[in-house]
């Protein structure tokens, strides 16, 4: 599996390294830092980069060998590398820990072990003193007080030894010196006033550093438009550029790339000649006036080929003049029912190129889009078929 290596620099804080961590690509991503990187000393930097490796579904190894970076990754559970080509591993404190406690507990039996041996030496002291002073009555009284009196001694100094190894034991057992628990025992009012105290003091810079601060800023920008025009030359020389003239140099560069592609026409094009003829087409007029036109584009369809108009053709009865009603003859009753009809001649030619094209005159069949009754009185013909292969 591939991974990102990232450079860390001295300058970069830990708002860079999270970027640059989220905008790696590869799902391994290898942090090295430099020798000199104070945002690596902070556990709570160290657990913002843990973190922002499990959001953006990456995993972060740190390329070090410093053991206070190695000790905070340990506490963060964040895998360790000695160098970019060893394995990762997560690192073990525990057996540090665990070497700790054994030697406190091979100090803590050498002490007994002491304190036994000098137990055994008072108890010999005691026998040799008995002895001593049992022989000793025989010689005189004052010898008989005077080995009290070093009797009193040994017992005071063994109760010194032993009062000294106890002291020894609880200060290495962590009972003795824990002068903050016996100051809040001694003073309880006291110690229920300062906890109060410093939890209101919490609260209030929580409400004051979190949900206190607000601020309306508003910023109003104004631009100036300001129009200035110069003339500039431009020369291929270099030797006579003058920036205070407004010349300046002009390096001219050609490309020139040829580029060639084989491929295969697979389409057909029928590059023939275009079927044309001409169409009647007759506009029933109201004998209260009216216009209808044909523009030059519009479409005549029949058997479905299509042909367009070559020119337009207006068609206009005004309500008086007859003369241009082919049924100009028909009665008042019929001239009223059937309106002015008006013909007029439409050339058209075909949308497309092709023999199919040709027709025969036809009296019916022909539709367009304009209100009038269209016929051919000759065929339609021209057309012809020249297919070619195109792509």
């Amino acid at each position: 599996m591939n991974k990102d290596v990232i450079y860390i620099e001295p300058e970069d804080d830990i708002t860079d390294i999270i970027t640059k961590i989220e905008k790696s690509k590869e799902k391994i991503v290898a942090l090295v830092p430099p020798k000199k990187a104070g945002v690596f000393r902070s556990i709570v930097n160290i657990k913002l980069i843990a973190k922002a490796g499990a959001t953006s579904d990456k995993r972060v190894v740190l390329v070090s060998v410093d053991p206070s970076i190695v000790r905070l990754a340990a506490a963060t559970r964040l895998p360790v590398a000695k160098n970019l080509q060893s394995a990762p591993e997560i690192p073990k404190i525990e057996a540090e820990s665990e070497q700790k406690e054994e030697q406190t507990i091979e100090d803590m039996s050498e002490d007994e072990n002491v304190e036994e041996q000098s137990g055994d030496d008072s108890n010999d002291s005691k026998q040799s003193d008995g002895s001593h002073r049992k022989s000793g009555k025989s010689n005189s009284d004052d010898n008989e007080e005077e080995y009290e009196d070093d009797e009193e001694e040994d017992n005071e100094d063994e109760e010194d030894d032993k009062k000294k190894r106890k002291d020894e034991k609880e200060k290495k057992s962590g009972k003795k010196g824990n002068k903050i628990l016996d100051w809040i025992k001694s003073h309880k009012k006291t110690s229920i006033f300062l906890g109060i105290f410093a939890l209101g003091l919490i609260g209030f810079l929580i409400w004051a550093l979190v949900f206190a601060p607000a601020v309306d800023i508003s910023v109003a920008i104004k631009t100036d438009s300001k129009n200035f025009s110069e003339n500039v030359t431009f020369t291929k020389t270099a030797t006579e550029e003058n920036a205070k003239e407004g010349k300046f140099y002009l390096q001219e560069k050609k490309l020139e790339e040829t580029q060639e592609v084989n491929f295969e026409a697979t389409g057909e094009k029928n590059q023939g000649n275009k079927a044309s003829g001409e169409v009647t087409v007759i506009a029933t007029v109201s004998d209260k006036g009216g216009t209808t036109v044909i523009n030059t584009g519009d479409t005549f369809s029949i058997n479905g080929l299509s042909y367009t108009a070559d020119n337009s053709v207006t068609m206009h009865y005004n309500g008086d003049d007859m003369s241009v009603c082919k049924n100009k003859d028909a009665t008042a009753t019929e001239f009223k029912a059937q309106g002015c009809r008006i013909y007029a001649n439409v050339k058209v030619t075909a949308t497309q190129a092709g023999a199919k094209y040709n027709i025969a005159a036809s009296s019916n069949g022909w539709s367009t889009v304009a209100s009038v009754e269209v016929y051919s009185n000759s065929a339609i013909s021209g057309g012809t078929d020249d297919v070619k292969t195109v792509v």
